[in-house]
């Protein structure tokens, strides 16, 4: 599996698992589940690097914020796998209840699947390429 497939996969899957804790609150199975494909996600990040870049259209000060909010992301989404597989194997956690991080982190990716949609439609840099499976491009 390439680096990029193994992102694609991992970001999609990581999504739905969000998806499904948030609709379905913490069950021990999507959670444990979320968390190993988060810090998964996380880690081939952090060994191998981002895949993302601003592109060419994004100029001024979203093109020098781009890289930081795609770490804030990265960070955003270790902490609450993390925190979600510690609190599922039976550790204490006193900040938000793990229904409230997932709420959190679905509203920041959100915001995150908003600003690439404006990327891709409005500067036409075809950011939504890069993290879609190469069968769905004719789509785009």
């Amino acid at each position: 599996m390439t680096r990029r497939s193994a992102t694609i996969t991992l970001h999609w899957l990581t999504f739905v698992l969000l998806i499904l804790l948030v609709a379905g609150g913490p069950l021990p199975v999507l959670a444990s589940a979320f968390g190993v494909t988060g810090l998964g996600m996380c880690t081939l990040a952090a060994v191998r690097g981002l895949m993302n870049g601003p592109g060419p259209a994004l100029t001024g000060g979203l093109r020098r914020a781009h890289p930081w909010m795609s770490r804030a992301m990265y960070v955003a989404l270790g902490v609450t796998a993390t925190i979600t597989i510690w609190v599922t194997s039976g550790g204490a956690w006193t900040g938000p209840s793990l229904p409230e991080l997932h709420f959190y982190l679905l509203s920041a990716s959100s915001l995150h699947a908003i600003f690439h949609l404006w990327r891709h439609t409005a500067l036409g840099d075809g950011a939504l390429r890069r993290i879609t499976p190469k069968i769905m491009h004719g789509s785009l």
